[in-house]
């Protein structure tokens, strides 16, 4: 039975496509020695990066050649003779210059690059700064790998190492010749075409994220002194809080530990990527060479025990920085607290003086109206009863049986109590519910 389930019925990730393609980025390219080869290694992010891939698409249009897809990280493209691998990084692009080298070591100087080659270099300029550039040549031949790699490199720094299954010998000395190029000699025992390919992949891949791993350490110690000021300032506003009082010189430290706050985390923000970078730059580093290294050669070092003595005291550093920053960030935001929680305690003690005061001030406006009230009861009762007098007087001159005084008389304590049960009804509707008990206690 013919098997025609495809995957039409199903809805399909949008990313499925990229996540299985990613297993086949940037394939080894099969390499067949004596070959030569030069890579640059381009720093480019963001506009840097837009303009450098439509530097190259333009190249490849005026050199009629196959441009990349939009969407491709990688293109490979020949020259005759001449081949440009194009790799696109997240922060950094490769190019990759391959030739095969005729004629024999003796009849060169290692390193030499082809004059075909050197003019399509020089037609791909680039707007990202170099960070490395590499010469890489692997070799066939019946002369001694170490006499070779000795005339070639500076011995006091040469490292060399067999690779896995002795098929081949790799040396570098890691150190720029006088036109600005690292050096590296592949020396071919009997390599495939895919493993030879492979290695020196993976060889390029040590030499570029090497450079990229030590990065970080610029800006570590571009960061010290500054890491050093705020941590000494900030001992020193811990010792003057100690001896601090007063709502106005709290606030004053608040300001400088926040001042302090900000231009550090600003410090941090800007080099959380670079560590973190050079950690995983590094980490890659330890991954190629373990795939690569077999056994030393001869009393040289072998380029892990070469390169841990360049590169760990450098991502110890990066990492105690790192470590350093968040130390010290913690320790910012513990003393902000300590010293926010101070500021607002005096505040709230500043409130309660403050309610304090205006609950007495009110006690006193209180006592003032009442006492007020009282005299007003007597006022108004006074004025009523000389009213009454009036009344009673004027009953009596028109002949009614009323004596003026004494119905007076009785009529004071009425109007009074009527006046004042009038006023406290009044008072009584006007009081807050709250203010009930202050009142009745006064």
């Amino acid at each position: 039975m013919v098997d025609q389930l495809d995957l039409a019925s199903f809805k399909l990730h949008p990313e499925r496509d990229a996540v299985l393609g990613e297993v086949h980025a940037r394939p080894f390219t099969g390499l067949v020695s004596a070959l030569g080869m030069v890579r640059f290694v381009f720093l480019a992010k963001g506009d840097d990066a837009a303009s450098d891939r439509r530097r190259f698409i333009d190249f490849c249009r005026e050199h009629k050649v196959t441009s990349p897809e939009p969407s491709a990280k990688h293109h490979q493209i020949g020259f005759g003779p001449v081949v440009l691998r194009w790799e696109q990084h997240s922060e950094f692009a490769t190019f990759t210059w391959i030739w095969s080298t005729a004629n024999g070591p003796a009849a060169r100087q290692f390193g030499d690059v082809r004059d075909s080659a050197q003019s399509l270099i020089r037609g791909l300029s680039q707007a990202g700064e170099l960070l490395a550039a590499i010469k890489l040549e692997a070799e066939r031949g019946g002369a001694c790998p170490i006499e070779r790699a000795e005339q070639i490199f500076d011995k006091s720094s040469l490292a060399m190492v067999n690779v896995k299954g002795g098929a081949g010998v790799v040396a570098s000395d890691f150190r720029a010749d006088d036109k600005g190029f690292t050096r590296i000699l592949v020396y071919d025992r009997g390599l495939t075409p895919h493993d030879l390919g492979a290695l020196v992949q993976r060889l390029l891949e040590i030499e570029t994220y090497r450079s990229l791993a030590l990065l970080g350490l610029s800006t570590a110690l571009e960061l010290a002194p500054s890491v050093d000021r705020i941590d000494r300032r900030l001992v020193e506003v811990l010792e003057e809080m100690q001896g601090a009082e007063g709502l106005k010189v709290n606030n004053h430290l608040l300001q400088e530990l926040t001042a302090l706050a900000v231009s550090f985390e600003r410090d941090v923000a800007g080099s959380l990527f670079r560590f973190g970078a050079s950690r995983a730059y590094n980490e890659l580093v330890q991954s190629r060479l373990s795939i690569v290294e077999g056994e030393g050669v001869a009393d040289y070092p072998t380029w892990s025990s070469f390169l841990a003595r360049r590169m760990a005291p450098a991502i110890r550093t990066c990492a105690t920085m790192e470590e350093r920053q968040a130390n010290l960030s913690d320790k910012l935001a513990r003393a902000a607290d300590l010293l926010r929680t101070r500021v607002d305690v005096e505040i709230e003690q500043q409130n309660r003086d403050l309610l304090r005061s205006i609950n007495e001030r009110s006690r006193q406006q209180l006592r003032l109206q009442s006492t007020v009230e009282g005299l007003s009861v007597g006022a108004i009762g006074y004025y009523v009863v000389s009213l009454f007098a009036y009344l009673a007087k004027g009953a009596h001159d028109v002949g009614l049986h009323v004596e003026p005084t004494s119905v007076t008389a009785a009529f004071v304590p009425i109007a009074v109590g009527v006046i004042w049960l009038v006023s406290y009804n009044v008072r009584k509707r006007h009081l807050k519910p709250e203010d009930a008990p202050s009142r009745a206690r006064e």
